[in-house]
């Protein structure tokens, strides 16, 4: 009868060892299928860990980042790090072979992050990090250039703390840069997952078409339809260069949407 217990408790373990180290390996393992649909199973939480390899081109900051489990490349907007330097990465979606232009090379596997998080537990206001400017050529148009003007825009202005219209987020950029703002108008144009993010065009009736003060682009995971009145909660970022003409006067980045 002891024997039995004995044997009886030994698979039990064995067992329980199994499911563990079963466990343990799909944290850091991706299926094909997985890899092939740009999985985000790595996108979910902060990355820990230390600057094995370090590099800048076309606007962004490329880290080997040496972690307990493995080492992977994130990229993130041009950022001082140093090699040996611990830092926490933001989440982002990993894009499986992604051809860096600017640098002749393609990543079998690459994050694109938010960038540095701050003690504060949020993405240092760098901006987030879109890709290669042919991307975006191909799906912002020419140079970043914004829509028309919407006639009949009437939107009115957010309530609150930080809350601006689109005109005096252009006339006040250089002293809102790196802040939070609210943002409430209509959504003109959208363009979904430039980097895995979506860019909106927001218009609110204030500003000049004629100098490109009457639009705000919006950065966001969130994807509302064009048509739809939104309130945005943000960071304004200004004279935010991209690279390759891509340059924003003004730009929200992080932004919140809701309607």
């Amino acid at each position: 009868m002891i024997k039995q217990v004995t044997v009886l408790s030994f698979i039990l373990m064995l067992a329980a060892t199994i499911a563990v180290n079963c466990t343990y390996a799909s944290q850091y393992s991706l299926s094909n299928e997985e890899k092939q649909a740009g999985s985000q199973a790595l996108a979910q939480e902060p990355h820990v860990g230390k600057v094995a390899e370090t590099m800048n081109s076309g606007g962004y900051t490329y880290i080997l980042l040496q972690t307990k489990a493995k080492m992977f490349w994130v990229a993130i907007a041009e950022t001082k790090v140093d090699l040996g330097q611990e830092v926490v990465l933001a989440p982002g979606m990993e894009m499986i072979d992604f051809n860096s232009k600017s640098l002749d090379r393609t990543f079998d596997s690459i994050i694109f992050s938010e960038g540095l998080i701050t003690q504060g537990g949020s993405a240092a206001g760098q901006g987030s990090a879109h890709g290669s400017a042919d991307a975006q050529e191909e799906t912002l148009g020419s140079k970043g250039a914004k829509p028309a003007a919407k006639e009949n825009i009437k939107a009115e202005k957010a309530t609150g703390e930080n809350a601006y219209t689109v005109a005096e987020l252009f006339e006040n950029r250089k002293e809102l840069d790196n802040q939070d703002i609210v943002l409430k108008g209509e959504v003109v144009k959208v363009t979904a997952q430039i980097m895995n993010k979506n860019w909106l065009h927001i218009q609110d009736g204030t500003g000049s078409a004629q100098d490109g003060t009457n639009d705000m682009v919006v950065t966001t995971m969130d994807l509302p339809s064009v048509g739809d009145t939104v309130t945005v909660k943000g960071v304004l970022f200004s004279d935010k260069d991209f690279g390759s003409g891509y340059r924003y006067d003004a730009i929200v980045e992080f932004g919140q949407v809701s309607k």
